[in-house]
């Protein structure tokens, strides 16, 4: 390990924001792990894995760990499915690839979301009618408070729309991830957002997960900008829900709002309907502003700090507020 100091991390968050860390250094390994927070232990923490779910309004002010813990097993338990085992600083959308090389299924509908393995159940990932925790097994954890590691099930986790126990109680740290996977047969999910459609134009009838990984790649190619090419971090807020008569209420004044019922009472609307109705979709503030094809993506076109962003996300949430009394959640973990 090599502790760095007045360290950038332009290139440690998805919406290229140049800021820097007082100190930095890259873990390997569980041991240098807890090595590092046994020094450190007084300190000012954050660990940031792939940087696709953050944004910095200001320098840090202690101690970044880049979690690059690397590694891959699989172990098949019965002829159906597999357990598949990674660590946290695996790129997630390669991991999803790794597995369809493997004939494993059961993620292909989460392709393309960007981040690490170690942050996918920090969210509680979720795209096209799946979500992690529909194949989750275990993780296992680092406690910094005390430098244990311990195995958290899928009760533990406490996994709920877009959000995990890990979200409110930072200092429990996801090292590595076990999920089961079905070997051969698998019920394919295509019916959210499009998939169908994406899968008649490519001429599929009787689809695999490689044909739902590739329409759901070529959906989310349409609707989100590359973070390669333009700085974001991805959906920026969360899909609120509501009860019915929230949804009552609204309808006076707009008849067409979408709404899917997710239990009883309890109605989602898109979030990014709400952003494009409030007047912010394709909003351009120079250096940043909001996606012209996807409300719910900010970005950053250059040279825009994290404090115009977050005034951006302060403001469209003031106005959605205003017209529809719904108070947008974040889905980006915001360093103020």
């Amino acid at each position: 390990m090599i502790l760095k100091n007045n360290y950038s991390l332009l290139n440690y968050n998805s919406f290229k924001i140049d800021v820097k860390a007082k100190e930095f250094v890259e873990v390997n390994s569980t041991d240098e792990l807890k090595e590092i927070c046994k020094i450190n232990n007084r300190k000012e923490i954050l660990f940031l894995g792939g940087g696709s779910n953050i944004l910095f309004t200001k320098d840090f002010q202690g101690l970044i760990i880049h979690l690059n813990l690397k590694g891959k097993t699989i172990e098949k338990i019965d002829s159906n499915h597999s357990i598949i085992s990674a660590y946290a600083g695996e790129n997630w959308n390669k991991f999803v690839n790794y597995c369809l090389e493997k004939n494993l299924g059961g993620i292909e509908n989460l392709s393309l979301i960007p981040g690490n393995v170690g942050s996918a159940p920090v969210q509680n990932i979720g795209a096209y009618g799946t979500e992690l925790k529909d194949v989750f097994v275990s993780c296992e954890v680092f406690n910094q408070k005390d430098c244990t590691v311990k195995e958290y099930n899928l009760d533990d986790c406490c996994f709920d729309y877009r959000n995990s126990i890990f979200k409110t109680k930072k200092h429990l740290i996801i090292i590595s991830l076990k999920l089961k996977l079905t070997n051969n047969d698998h019920y394919i999910n295509s019916s959210y957002g499009g998939v169908n459609d994406e899968l008649g134009r490519l001429g599929i009838k009787n689809p695999t997960i490689r044909d739902v990984s590739e329409a759901v790649i070529n959906i989310r190619n349409r609707k989100l900008p590359d973070p390669k090419n333009i700085g974001n971090a991805g959906s920026f807020f969360k899909n609120p829900i509501v009860d019915l008569k929230k949804i009552e209420a609204i309808k006076k004044n707009f008849i067409d709002i979408p709404n899917f019922k997710v239990e009883e009472n309890k109605f989602k609307i898109p979030a990014a309907w709400l952003i494009e109705k409030a007047g912010f979709k394709g909003k351009n503030f120079g250096k940043f502003g909001v996606h012209k094809s996807q409300s719910l993506v900010l970005v950053n076109y250059g040279n825009a700090s994290g404090k115009d962003i977050y005034k951006l996300s302060l403001s469209i949430k003031e106005v959605v507020n205003r017209i529809f009394k719904i108070n947008l959640e974040t889905e980006v973990n915001i360093i103020l």
